[in-house]
């Protein structure tokens, strides 16, 4: 089932990821990722937006014996950087991993001059919740990751984003993440990637 997952998804979820992930940022950005895992994403990011490389830093809870760029290690909690320190911070699959969104979100809000990008999962429903807590345990159980399976309909991502400062600027659905006929399955709502940016 890994070696499936690694083959028809992992790739492809990367370059989707990467491509709408780098439509936002400005000009000569700098980006922290948040949970950055392997540090895939960001690396396709900046090989896309080559006028990210300058500083385009990964931080996260679990340091991978092999990551495609340097990693620091951070607490799960506190971003390890002052205020205002990136213009862009990011979360991919991240903040469902974690018991309270909101920390996060606001450790984001503190540390992103203007904008902070999540790319996540809306649950909608008992079916959506199982769809999602199976793609979970198959992409992250066998690296280690917590998995609370803590996903928040749309609603309740409009509230934490809202109350973390922050504000929607654009929501992207239906990511197209999956090549048929797994996209009907585990594409169908079930993401969603946020541009935020700061509400005062």
């Amino acid at each position: 089932m890994f070696d499936v997952h690694e083959a028809f998804v992992v790739d492809r979820r990367v370059r989707r990821l990467a491509a709408l992930l780098s439509q936002a940022p400005p000009q000569n950005a700098s980006v922290l990722d948040v949970g950055c895992g392997s540090g895939e994403v960001l690396a396709e990011i900046v090989r896309l937006r080559p006028d990210l490389a300058g500083e385009a830093k990964g931080i996260d809870v679990l340091i991978r014996p092999e990551t495609m760029l340097p990693i620091e290690y951070f607490d799960g909690t506190t971003i390890p950087y002052p205020d205002k320190s990136f213009d862009v911070v990011t979360f991919v699959d991240v903040l469902h991993h974690t018991e309270d969104p909101l920390v996060l979100l606001k450790e984001a809000r503190r540390v992103a001059r203007t904008q902070v990008l999540v790319k996540d999962h809306v649950n909608e429903g008992s079916i959506d919740r199982l769809t999602l807590r199976f793609m979970d345990w198959v992409g992250n159980a066998r690296h280690g990751v917590n998995l609370p399976y803590n996903y928040l309909s749309r609603a309740e991502w409009y509230r934490v984003i809202s109350d973390a400062g922050l504000e929607v600027r654009d929501w992207r659905g239906r990511l197209d993440m999956y090549p048929p006929p797994a996209r009907w399955v585990f594409d169908r709502g079930l993401h969603m990637v946020a541009t935020l940016t700061p509400s005062h």
